[in-house]
């Protein structure tokens, strides 16, 4: 046999390329090598990229300029698990920072990205995926992007997954999706809350908290209430407000039940499992002050419904929110308030409070805060509308003093609070002459000149009901108040025109103001009111007949006669027919004209204290033009001197003759008359009848035949 030869070895091909272990510590070396054709270099480099990414936002941003996205993005379908595996973790990463997200959306990678989601991928794709979409979910055109992809029903579905990371990404995500109204509806449609209820007994707070929040948005829609009370949601709930472990959770667990109470079958149901009593207890006796807040919260907005304040009456709600006035923490305090403003409605609440809760309220007027002011104020305002006994009460624990400070507060809704109380509580008198005692007139100024139409209506309302003696619409006008009054009744709301003709009407109660109103336009605007159909209201032609019946002289002139209630007297004059627009002049501006041989002006003084008449070579020399003049000498020389005469007439008693005119237009007749009844009446009569000859023979500016 042979010797054996050793075969040699066969040297490797030339077209095959030896392995090479590289080590790259450059992030751009290794976003080149995400176009790699081979699996084992795309997964290690995605790895590197994963770990690179995680160290914190710079790096986030370098792989951004570096353009490591792109390719990244067609990794997420790669055939390669491993390879789709570490691209999808990375986008879970990168996806938290704002340029990033923005770039995804441009690229449209979100069926991607969801397609990830699917039941057969491994748990870590599911987690970085969901976590992917809570991030892009963050922003506007993320959640409808994941909405038109159907991104919604893989999340609920991942609701129920084993594990931890994937729950808490996926209800984050859904609670960002379903701020959007069409999402909420879409997840009852896929009977969403039962798997969310199911997070509640999470031994993860994070993912308790978040499924409450999520409860807490859509059980603002009715049939998500119905499908939680139906899967025994309010157990679940009231389960985590008895549990003091779970106080952390107590907050957004009142919030879900708040939104539940408006629902009068749920509100019945929790009522007659004795949870309503429990939550009262709950509330009342709670240290945590946003909890006591959320609580009071919860009563506020299920109390607006009649018959669920009439079951918290039943319930005695009324002594929680008292006791909740009684809270150092501000914002208790305004939730309190605010759920007795609610529930005072209720006949029932509202007596409670007379007794208990008023003098608290008015206590809370006092307070620092503004915000705190204007809810008792509004409390205060609901209590005492039509209800003499709570504005009594109001005032008998000092909330006058308080009330009318709050004025010229900054914020509107307090002052007109404020103002409505003081209303109500004027319309009883001794609480009217309390209020007009305080200066209330000087502080409506304020409120008049306001630009908020509220307030200037319930400030024009609080006129109306204080100004109704003429001490207090002295104290109006001195303090400057009927300018902006007047203005008000130019206003194009609705209201703040009916409440100001209201208290013009009110003002015009005497002739001093009725004059003052017309001589500052009231009478001209709200005339041009009354000429609109769609403008004028019962109280601006009521006020428009008030200032005419109250200035008489005015009325005359403007409509050439006087009806039977109107009866003249001192200072009563004629100026003869005005046209429509014309301003009368006050009778001392006409007695300070030159002399003309313009038509006589009538002036009615039956003054007893008038002096006698003056020879015939002496008429000239004086003039007595109403009961200021008469009395007065010095006045009478100056409008000896310069006078455009107004013809005043006077006339003595019953039985005698008839004065005779004088020729000249610069005279006076002036008798004294006695003071008995019928000589008066006989008096006005005369004159009447005198006014009308005279006031028929010519018009102002014609010269006398």
């Amino acid at each position: 046999m042979g010797k054996k030869i050793k075969k040699e070895a066969e040297p490797p091909p030339k077209d095959v390329f030896d392995p090479l272990t590289i080590e790259s510590k450059k992030a751009a070396t290794v976003v080149l090598m995400l176009n790699s054709p081979e699996e084992e270099i795309l997964a290690k480099a995605c790895e590197a990229i994963y770990r690179f990414a995680l160290k914190g936002e710079e790096n986030k941003a370098t792989l951004l300029e570096l353009g490591a996205v792109e390719p990244l993005t067609k990794l997420l379908t790669h055939e390669d698990k491993i390879v789709r595996r570490n691209a999808t973790m990375i986008f879970g990463i990168l996806a938290s920072n704002n340029d990033v997200k923005k770039l995804l959306r441009e690229l449209d990678v979100m069926n991607s990205i969801i397609a990830q989601l699917a039941p057969e991928e491994e748990v870590v794709i599911h987690e970085f995926a969901s976590l992917c979409l809570a991030n892009m979910s963050a922003e506007y055109t993320g959640k409808v992007q994941i909405f038109e992809h159907g991104g919604l029903e893989p999340l609920i579905r991942l609701l129920a997954s084993p594990d931890p990371d994937v729950k808490k990404n996926s209800i984050e995500c859904i609670y960002n999706l379903v701020q959007d109204f069409q999402c909420r509806a879409t997840l009852q449609e896929l009977n969403a809350v039962p798997p969310i209820l199911d997070l509640l007994k999470s031994e993860y707070p994070i993912i308790q908290l978040l499924a409450l929040k999520t409860l807490g948005v859509i059980t603002n829609d009715k049939e998500a209430r119905a499908m939680l009370r139906d899967n025994q949601g309010m157990d679940h709930l009231l389960k985590i407000l008895e549990t003091k472990e779970l106080n952390d959770l107590h907050i957004e667990a009142l919030s879900v039940i708040a939104n539940c109470l408006e629902d009068m079958d749920t509100l019945v149901l929790i009522q007659q499992t004795g949870g309503l009593k429990k939550l009262l207890s709950f509330a009342e006796n709670s240290t945590i002050p946003d909890i006591q807040k959320n609580a009071a919260k919860a009563i506020t907005k299920a109390a607006y419904d009649p018959e669920n304040r009439k079951l918290f009456h039943e319930q005695e709600v009324e002594k929680c929110l008292v006791a909740l006035l009684g809270s150092e923490n501000d914002g208790t305090k305004i939730a309190a308030s605010q759920a007795i403003s609610v529930m005072c409605e209720n006949s029932g609440s509202k007596e409670f409070f007379n007794n208990q809760g008023i003098p608290q309220l008015i206590q809370s007027l006092r307070s620092d805060s503004e915000e705190v002011r204007e809810a008792a104020a509004l409390a205060l305002a609901n209590l005492t509308t039509c209800n003499t006994a709570n504005a009594n009460a109001a005032a008998e624990a000092d909330g006058i003093d308080p009330l009318i400070n709050i004025l010229s507060s900054k914020r509107d809704g307090a002052i007109s609070n404020a103002a409505t109380v003081l209303a109500n509580m004027a319309m009883q008198e001794p609480l009217r002459v309390s209020i007009q005692n305080h200066n209330v007139m000087h502080a409506l100024i304020s409120p008049l000149h306001s630009a908020n139409t509220i307030v200037q209506s319930k400030a024009a309302l609080m006129v109306a009901a204080t100004a109704c003696d003429v001490e207090a619409r002295t104290e109006l006008r001195n303090s400057g108040g009927l300018e902006p009054l007047v203005e008000l009744l130019r206003s194009k709301n609705a209201e703040v025109r009916r409440h100001a003709s209201w208290a013009v009407m009110v003002c015009a109660n005497d002739e001093l103001m009725a004059v003052e109103l017309c001589r500052l336009g009231a009478l001209d605007i709200l005339e041009e009111v009354n000429l609109s159909v769609s403008r004028k209201n019962k109280f601006s032609e009521a006020a428009y007949n008030k200032l005419l019946n109250n200035y008489l002289s005015l009325k005359y002139s403007l409509t050439g006669y006087l009806s039977s209630s109107n009866i003249i007297s001192d200072g009563f004059y004629d100026y003869g027919q005005i046209n429509p627009g014309t301003k009368l002049l006050p009778l001392k501006d006409l007695c300070l004209q030159e002399p003309s041989d313009l038509r006589a002006v009538l002036l009615v003084n039956s003054k007893s204290d008038v002096s006698p008449p003056p020879s015939m070579e002496d008429k000239s020399s004086d003039i007595g033009y109403g009961r200021s003049i008469s009395s007065s000498s010095s006045l009478r020389r100056a409008s000896k001197e310069k006078t455009n005469f107004h013809f005043s007439t006077g006339f003595g008693s019953p039985t005698e003759d008839k004065s005779e005119p004088t020729s000249g237009r610069n005279t006076a007749l002036s008798k004294s008359t006695t003071k008995e009844k019928g000589s008066r009446r006989w008096l006005i009569k005369l004159a009447l009848a005198a006014l009308w000859f005279v006031g028929s023979m010519a018009e102002p500016g014609m010269k006398l035949s």
